[in-house]
């Protein structure tokens, strides 16, 4: 099949490609519910070794750059208590943490969760997290602009691999709640 954004030489629907998937991220797509069927999400392998930003898009397509998602993991914290969370926002920003993703959180101090914390307790790899999968009780904040498009590339739950996604489906994630200005310049 022909992925519906970038060059990418193996792209599948994500149903089909389970097994390339971590657990959680299999399991989403399992029990995949909303308005976008499971078949639209697409896997596409992609070569660890054009990981960069930079060498990616001009391998995979430049067109990516302003199609492309990265998912942060934040800590919340009010009085001794802790709350992971979910960023979505383009590739192209960067999240607002300390303003947007702090007052959604009710936090007194937000920060990015440490790579251990953000891999032990979402069973993805760093570098591929994706907000496929992710456990229940995290919300998941996705910048408006990402919702808009037609199609975004995230990661798969591994570094090896990305997922392609319609943008609306975001909004539909399990814990979603659609942000204006959640990504920054």
């Amino acid at each position: 099949m022909d992925a519906p954004i970038g060059h990418f030489d193996n792209a599948r629907p994500a149903p089909d490609c389970l097994d390339e998937l971590t657990a959680p991220v299999a399991d989403a797509v399992r029990r995949w519910s909303g308005s976008v069927p499971a078949g639209q999400i697409v896997y596409v392998e992609t070569d660890p070794q054009w990981a960069d930003t930079a060498v990616f898009v001009q391998h995979y397509g430049q067109e990516l750059l302003e199609q492309s998602a990265n998912c942060v993991v934040v800590a919340g914290k009010r009085g001794g208590e802790s709350q992971l969370a979910a960023c979505v926002v383009l590739s192209t920003t960067r999240v607002d943490v300390n303003g947007v993703v702090r007052r959604q959180l009710g936090a007194r101090k937000a920060s990015f969760a440490s790579m251990d914390t953000a891999t032990g307790e979402s069973g993805m790899e760093y570098g591929g997290i994706t907000p496929v999968g992710l456990p229940a009780d995290w919300p998941v904040l996705v910048d408006s602009a990402v919702v808009d498009l037609p199609y975004v590339l995230v990661g798969s739950g591994r570094r090896r691999g990305k997922l392609l996604v319609p943008g609306k489906a975001f909004a539909e994630l399990p814990g979603a709640v659609v942000l204006e200005g959640l990504g920054i310049a």
